[in-house]
């Protein structure tokens, strides 16, 4: 599906309508050997190809997962789907696996369930880093008074607006600079090929459980170089846009093309060794799009505090959807963390909750056998689908108005009630974090509805 979505992206851009890029699909799916080598559709083609006969990598050498019962994992929290429990499971039985752990915000993703932390042995997963490589949160406190939010509600709702972009392709007329772009996007053949894209993109917001928002920072201690009291502060959520969502779906092919042979449950666990071509490829990568979503968080911050004309006090952020070669258990591995935020002893990072519940920004207590993790948010309860038919904007409003939330714009599939709730997943990683100031939302802009996720 991602690869046939961004077929239909490609398709859109090349001039075709709505309705002729259905046709196409549906005709590249009856028979995509016609459609080999095509600019537009040969890379679904050639996925449907492969997926519907195992013997076209011929060259490839078939590599069976060992009959083994798995490396321990512990989880924390105890709300969890039965599938992600199983993802979870499925992750340590692979070969290459050390250790695992999972977080209270776990659900079901692909391959790794979305809050699983893995430690693999000289290999890189690229569905168990994401699809939005390098998802990241960032917050910076503004010298604004928070009676702003309520007195000028206007002036900042237009900073949101003005200084970043929500939605599928969203992108900048008038390119916006940054020392990213300056960097090797030949590192990779699919950044080689989206640089243009990702310049375009530069300083937007995406789409699915991406927000920008203003908001009170609450600190009961003086601590980050602030003293106690309240702040107003922005706090942003997204990531590498669809050029890292192409990034890891590419280097995915080539890891189930490695591992051609895997066992049905496992193909999203394929992973590539470091010490290959395509390993370190996919690492150069993946750290390339790790300073281009820094680079995107940094822009929208830096606007937003210019278009309002005001100085940042303070300035966090952290990704959560990553891989790095850290030490534990006596040996160096690496560790992946899907949906979930870095907390090494003393490393500062943010847990949001949803549009309607508070969010934390927290210090790591370095807890091994979470392999010095945490959780990334609340955490969905259910899917987006389900959402979408349960619930309705007349109860969303209601919750909203009681919590003082203004919503410039979402979709139903991100309302509060959509997600567990963030005291009882705070509450059960109290080994993992501690909690150092509360971020409450105040002003809230994410995607319209209607629009795809990406995260």
């Amino acid at each position: 599906m991602e690869i046939a979505l961004a077929a239909a992206e490609r398709a859109r851009k090349s001039g075709l309508n709505r309705g002729a890029v259905r046709r196409n699909l549906e005709t590249v799916a009856q028979d995509p050997a016609a459609y080999q080598g095509d600019p537009v559709f040969g890379e679904l083609a050639a996925a449907l190809i492969a997926q519907r006969d195992p013997d076209t990598e011929t060259e490839t050498e078939i590599e069976q997962i060992p009959a083994v019962e798995g490396v321990p994992y512990r989880a924390w929290g105890s709300d969890f789907e039965p599938d992600a429990l199983r993802q979870m499971e499925n992750a340590c039985r692979l070969p290459v696996s050390v250790a695992g752990a999972l977080m209270p915000d776990a659900h079901v993703g692909y391959g790794l369930p979305i809050g699983g932390v893995l430690a693999t042995e000289n290999s890189v997963i690229p569905y168990a880093v994401g699809v939005d490589i390098a998802c990241r949160m960032k917050m910076t406190v503004l010298d604004l008074p928070v009676r702003d939010l309520d007195d000028h509600a206007d002036r900042l709702r237009r900073a949101l607006g003005e200084e970043t972009r929500f939605g599928i392709g969203a992108s900048f007329h008038n390119r916006r600079g940054h020392r990213v772009m300056d960097e090797d996007w030949s590192v990779s053949p699919v950044t080689d090929r989206l640089k243009d894209k990702a310049w375009a993109q530069l300083g937007t917001s995406g789409s699915g459980n991406h927000f920008a928002e203003f908001g009170v920072l609450t600190l009961d201690r003086d601590d980050l170089g602030l003293a106690a009291g309240e702040y107003l502060a922005l706090l942003s959520h997204s990531g590498s846009r669809g050029v890292g969502n192409e990034v890891a779906s590419h280097y995915s092919r080539l890891a189930r093309a490695a591992r051609h042979g895997l066992p049905r449950d496992l193909v999203h666990l394929a992973w590539l060794e470091l010490d290959t071509e395509a390993g370190r490829e996919y690492w150069d990568t993946m750290h390339l799009m790790g300073r281009y979503a820094s680079a995107n968080h940094e822009l929208i911050h830096r606007h937003i505090a210019r278009h309002l004309g005001v100085e940042v006090l303070l300035d966090i952020e952290n990704h959560h959807n990553f891989a790095w070669i850290e030490n534990h258990r006596g040996r160096e591995v690496v560790v992946h963390r899907k949906g979930a935020t870095p907390a090494a002893l003393g490393v500062v990072g943010i847990i949001p909750g949803s549009m309607a519940t508070p969010g934390f920004v927290v210090r790591g207590r370095g807890n091994k056998a979470s392999l010095d993790s945490a959780a990334h948010g609340a955490g969905r309860r259910m899917s987006r689908k389900a959402a979408k038919q349960k619930f309705n904007w007349g109860e969303t409003n209601r919750l909203l108005k009681e919590r003082h939330v203004t919503l410039v714009s979402a979709g139903l599939d991100e309302v509060p009630m959509a997600y567990k709730d963030i005291e009882s997943v705070m509450a059960a990683q109290k080994d993992l974090v501690e909690i150092v100031a509360r971020f409450d939302p105040r002003l809230v802009k994410m995607a319209p509805a209607g629009e795809r996720p990406e995260d």
